[in-house]
């Protein structure tokens, strides 16, 4: 016997429900109803003649009062997330839209529901390092085709995405991702996020470690402790090991860095280290600050989670504006957060300046986009061969065909990139003219390009009530549009966001597009910024237009990049051109090249 969700308030009129007095039902049918009415009165519908049945959710941290607390963290603490799963199937077996509190709870199984732009879900994967296997793509391919609209999303935290889900399809997604191997748990709202790192770990010449044991080490942490799934907002990790693609690890709360210590007479034994860096959030305009310590290999996973305990622990949870772990070190500074972390530590933290001589570091200028293009691996005689997708955005059969590449051509495994692209590694050097010619033909071009390799793009208005503009959309028609105008010798990256919370990272882009509202006749358009970067060139970018339309988009982006290359001054690159200009300096450039 089932029970229509939507009937529960007109059941509330009429008789106590038969399973609690024990009357007409087995003792299976008995269980099944005690379940599903605790899951009712968890959304705030009561039974006078029903006693509630015990709920399971996770001890109440001291702090605020419940009247203080966020509207978020009332809902947590009325049901914990993870037991709402009863809830979404029973909306499935109706195909039945959430209820407000269940829209959030379900970002804990990466379920987003989609209203008022669509009437339906998106899920987000966990692919810890963005490290994924031929027979997964196959399987996230059928699930795309038979459960979905078919599309596929890359994301700029080395990760998938798809959409659109029906409601009575979530369960099945759910349970056929994780047949395969693979995850959502965890991957919205106040949970750790995808763990990134250096796309080519394993496989990089020029690396200093090899991070992916200690990727995988702290995913298998966090997926199997509930005591993760309760910060006060969301998280992101990220692990440079030195190569040459970087890990873009300053834009996360937590980035760590590998670095050599030579011999010296400080008394710290030479090897390798990580420096750690805390509290980047580029949606707020803020990077990452280096902690001022070096940790071991083997330690750094342990001041991983003594740092997320501090975060938990100190976290607001009154106000969600407040709440990312750049504040509690704006309150605490470097120095209070490191007493704190070493109160959860069975050891001291080594501090290390810096600017220390006696570290080494990346001993090299990182090259423009070297996720696109063959390459040679440490490994003899093999390449990896990285390959351009158009703002991220592949369908189901071009996911298949891409398994099948990698196995003809590689070991069968793929890494994504944040740079919402992908790499096939383990190549033999005779075969990698075949693997560009096929995905070029597949529509993922390998060539090298200054222009349409830098372009990245969040989800846009098409499937996000956030975003003031369809970013892909748009990314796409510039790449198209500049590239028949402009020829660049020097990378450009141009990152299209659709909202304040910067999911593309605008910022940090040499150009940066913040969708925005405008009186034109789309009614949308861009705020622009210029000069961010990241890694040895971080920097904020400065807005230089606001509002422009989109009809007019491009010839203002063909001027700006029209005006750099009259006005640079040998090759220099556009980062180091904007920013040794005023933002006055820089319009009067850009205007006289219109």
């Amino acid at each position: 016997m089932f029970i229509n969700p939507k009937e529960a308030t007109i059941m509330n009129t009429l008789t106590p429900p038969p399973a609690a007095a024990g009357q007409g039902f087995s003792s299976e049918q008995q269980r099944y109803l005690e379940g599903f009415f605790a899951g009712i009165q968890a959304g705030g519908v009561s039974f006078g003649d029903l006693s509630a049945a015990p709920s399971t959710t996770s001890p109440i941290q001291e702090g605020p009062s419940l009247d203080d607390l966020t509207k978020e963290e009332r809902i947590k603490r009325e049901l914990h997330p993870f037991d709402a799963i009863e809830q979404l199937v029973m909306d499935a077996r109706w195909n039945a839209k959430p209820e407000p509190e269940s829209v959030f709870r379900y970002k804990w199984n990466g379920l987003f529901w989609l209203n008022p732009v669509k009437d339906g879900y998106m899920c987000r994967l966990r692919i810890p390092g963005g490290v994924v296997k031929s027979y997964q793509l196959r399987e996230l391919a059928a699930i795309a085709s038979e459960l979905t609209t078919g599309y596929i999303q890359i994301t700029t935290r080395n990760n998938f995405q798809i959409r659109l889900i029906e409601p009575k399809n979530c369960p099945e997604v759910l349970r056929r991702i994780q047949s395969c191997g693979l995850h959502s748990k965890g991957a919205g709202a106040d949970n750790i996020r995808n763990i990134t790192m250096n796309p080519c770990a394993g496989y990089d010449p020029y690396e200093i470690i090899d991070v992916r044991p200690l990727v995988n080490e702290l995913a298998t942490l966090i997926i199997s402790s509930k005591e993760f799934y309760d910060l006060p907002r969301k998280f992101n990790i990220a692990y440079d090991g030195g190569g040459l693609i970087s890990a873009v690890e300053d834009t996360n709360d937590i980035g760590a860095s590998a670095v050599k210590i030579v011999e010296n007479n400080e008394g710290i034994e030479p090897g390798v280290y990580f420096r750690i860096a805390l509290g980047g959030v580029t949606g707020h305009q803020t990077f990452a600050s280096d902690w001022g310590v070096i940790v071991k290999p083997e330690q750094l996973n342990d001041i991983m989670v003594a740092l997320l305990r501090v975060f938990i622990q100190f976290g607001d949870r009154t106000n969600r504006k407040k709440a990312r772990f750049k504040y509690i070190i704006e309150d605490k500074g470097l120095d209070g957060v490191l007493t704190e972390t070493e109160k959860h530590l069975k050891f001291k933290l080594t501090r290390l300046a810096p600017d220390s001589p006696i570290q080494e570091k990346r001993s090299f200028s990182q090259q423009g986009h070297s996720h696109v293009g063959t390459y040679p691996q440490k490994q003899e005689g093999l390449v990896y061969v990285g390959a351009t997708v158009p703002v991220g955005q592949m369908t189901a059969k071009q996911l298949d065909r891409l398994a099948d590449l990698a196995d003809s051509y590689g070991s069968g495994e793929v890494r994504l990139t944040v740079w919402q692209n992908f790499i096939i590694p383990n190549v033999k050097m005779a075969y990698a003219a075949t693997l560009a010619k096929s995905l070029k033909k597949l529509g993922f071009p390998s060539e090298s390009s200054h222009l349409r390799n830098g372009f990245i793009a969040c989800t846009g208005n098409k499937y996000c009530k956030f975003a003031a503009s369809d970013t892909k959309g748009h990314a796409i028609a510039m790449m198209d549009y500049l590239d028949k105008r402009v020829k660049l010798d020097q990378p450009v990256n141009v990152h299209f966001t659709g909202c304040a919370h910067s999911c593309a990272q605008h910022f940090m882009g040499d150009i940066g597009l913040l969708g925005t509202k405008v009186k034109s006749e789309s009614g949308e358009g861009y705020h622009i910024t210029v000069g961010g970067g990241f890694g040895e060139n971080r920097k904020i970018g400065r807005q230089i237009f606001s509002g422009v339309p989109f009809e007019s988009l491009g010839s203002t982006l063909e001027a700006m990049l029209k005006g750099y290359l009259k006005g640079r001054q040998a090759t220099e690159t556009f980062h180091s051109f904007c920013n040794r200009h005023t933002v006055g300096e820089l319009q009067v450039a850009f205007d006289a090249a219109l």
